[in-house]
């Protein structure tokens, strides 16, 4: 009894400490934060935090997860760029392999003949197989038994941070992948995909010629092998692995649920999908495949295109970052180490940039002409020196995409239009549409 009455006794205490230490650190910094609730010991303002509308919430309080530090960021983000570059991206070479991943995917949906289908996996294989061909020198066969398993785990996991089990795993992983839940599904799924990975690599590495690298993760291997002997190097096996996770992820996951998202209010605003049939067959007309060119000559598209990554607003919160150094921000004090989000979907929401927030409208992004007109609160890329640097590629692939699908297809919908619901199924860290079936009726 006297041993439980001590232990008590001292977990009691330094409870009681780490309460005092929080409140002594809170009070040093008193006046000089931006404003929030009171954050609690361990659990920071999660009290405060509405699970299932993450994005509103935190439109109020600010809490955060770790990611990468930019220092360290740095080297491998550049190394990605060019060898993206050195691969195609931005060039003719990446868009005659879009071009030809759209020819796939307009036999895929031609097989379909009609019918009523879910539209997710058809986008993933094919988006999903441009990135490939770019980190793994291939594409896969759209009917590959362990493709279509990848994709599965790339869905779930993006889905599943969009949930509130999802967003409390970001918070507190340290505690929840001990526990049971949906979580450790999640974990599973990102396991596969690092171990398929790791194969990929182990397998590039017995064939590599330095002198001759056919995709990201020769020349990931390449550069390993020069920077071997600097113990501060980040080009390392982990690193390799990650890196290559993260292209293939988010090169698969963001614009084919970016397109998904857009086939819906496509079907939701008949009115638009008319209007893009007729500038796609003034303009390129039926006899040949839509090129990246065609875009300055289409200017209705191109809004379109803008409006539903503005509306579908896929990544609401952006990616935390964290201050590297003492900040001031307007009158505010932001010490080093703190974690910020750039909460994008306050911009692409704010009523002083776009008339309509709430409603998708193309003519957001059109002027008194009718011809394109820029924002500069369009940032679905995230902004700043981490925005993304597949922007290229993800705008390439949504207009050739999307243009080469229309001039090929009418999209109908099992609902009348006013009975489509657009709203999200999930909004977290991630913006996750509604599942649906859609036809693709040949033009």
């Amino acid at each position: 009894m006297l041993a439980s009455g001590l232990l008590l006794a001292a977990l009691l205490a330094c409870l009681t400490l780490m309460v005092l230490v929080s409140i002594w650190r809170q009070k040093k910094l008193w006046g000089k934060l931006p404003p929030g609730p009171t954050p609690l010991p361990f659990i920071g303002n999660y009290l405060q935090l509405n699970t299932e509308q993450m994005y509103d919430s935190l439109m109020k309080v600010p809490p955060g997860v770790a990611f990468s530090n930019w220092e360290r960021a740095r080297p491998l983000r550049r190394f990605a760029i060019s060898t993206l570059r050195d691969f195609g991206v931005g060039k003719r070479g990446i868009e005659e392999r879009i071009q030809e991943e759209a020819s796939f995917l307009i036999e895929a949906f031609r097989g379909t003949r009609g019918a009523f289908i879910d539209p997710t996996f058809f986008l993933s294989r094919t988006v999903s197989n441009v990135i490939s061909s770019i980190v793994f020198g291939d594409r896969f066969d759209y009917q590959d038994k362990e493709f279509l398993s990848l994709l599965r785990m790339m869905l779930g996991s993006f889905q599943f941070t969009a949930t509130s089990t999802g967003q409390l795993y970001e918070m507190f992983y340290s505690v929840m992948k001990h526990l049971p839940g949906p979580q450790q599904q999640a974990f599973k799924e990102l396991e596969g995909l690092r171990d398929f990975i790791a194969k990929k690599v182990e397998r590039n590495e017995h064939t590599l010629d330095p002198n001759s690298p056919r995709d990201f993760i020769d020349s990931f291997l390449i550069r390993m092998r020069e920077e071997k002997k600097d113990p501060k190097s980040e080009f390392n096996m982990k690193n390799l692995v990650l890196t290559t996770l993260n292209l293939f992820f988010a090169g698969t996951e963001t614009v084919s649920t970016t397109m998904r998202y857009g086939f819906l209010l496509l079907m939701k605003h008949p009115d638009v999908e008319a209007k893009v049939h007729e500038e796609i067959d003034r303009v390129i007309g039926k006899n040949r495949q839509p090129k990246i060119e065609d875009r300055a000559r289409m200017p209705y598209t191109d809004a379109v295109i803008h409006e539903i990554q503005r509306y579908a607003d896929m990544i609401p919160m952006g990616l935390a970052r964290r201050v590297t150094k003492d900040t001031k921000f307007r009158d505010f004090f932001l010490p080093k180490g703190t974690e910020v989000f750039p909460m994008l979907g306050s911009v692409l929401r704010d009523p002083k940039f776009f008339s309509k927030p709430r409603e998708f409208n193309p003519q957001h992004f059109l002027d008194d002409k009718g011809q394109f007109k820029k924002s500069d609160a369009f940032v679905p890329f995230s902004i700043g020196k981490r925005y993304c640097f597949g922007e290229n590629l993800a705008r390439m692939e949504l207009f050739l995409f999307l243009t080469t699908i229309m001039q090929n297809f009418r999209f109908r919908s099992q609902q009348a239009p006013q009975d489509i619901d657009v709203s999200p199924k999930h909004v977290g860290f991630a913006t996750i549409p509604r599942t649906y079936t859609m036809s693709f009726v040949p033009r």
